[in-house]
């Protein structure tokens, strides 16, 4: 079954979409994760939601924001998320690349700053990210900054 993807900007997601999602990030996050913070951080009204739907249920996730709201020089995706319902179905590539893709339309074409889990690295570097600086501890679990150049203009006619 293919997965719908949409992008919606906060005041777009109606309540129970939104209850969908914030559901999904804590069963993730807070609870199979056990990191104990406030997910609800404020940035979500200023961000872009990438949502996965198949069969009506919400099986993929991220959250774009724009360059300034996490980092000062970079835009941003984030809560980066697949249900564990539809783990292992090759989901996280056309996530990210989606979210990507809507990230230059939406903001422009643009360096962009993640927060990897460690244990991703590889996973982010296929998609072009490189690791920057030191690996550091977020929530208990091991982090390494990543950034994704923006892409080189070919020029017309070439």
């Amino acid at each position: 079954m293919p997965v719908n993807w949409k992008v919606y900007t906060f005041d777009e997601l109606d309540v129970h979409l939104l209850y969908a999602i914030l559901a999904l990030r804590q069963e993730v996050f807070v609870v199979e994760q056990t990191c104990w913070y406030l997910d609800a951080d404020g940035k979500d009204q200023a961000a872009l939601h990438v949502v996965g739907t198949r069969e009506g249920k919400v099986v993929a996730y991220t959250r774009i924001l724009q360059k300034g709201i996490s980092y000062p020089e970079y835009a941003s995706i984030g809560r980066v998320i697949t249900a564990p319902s539809a783990r292992g179905q090759g989901l996280g590539r056309p996530l990210m690349q989606e979210s990507i893709r809507i990230l230059y339309e939406r903001y422009g074409v643009q360096p962009i700053k993640i927060g990897a889990q460690a244990h991703l690295q590889s996973f982010y570097g296929s998609l072009g990210f490189v690791g920057v600086g030191e690996i550091y501890d977020e929530d208990g679990i091991p982090h390494r900054s990543m950034l994704l150049d923006a892409p080189v203009a070919e020029e017309e006619g070439a």
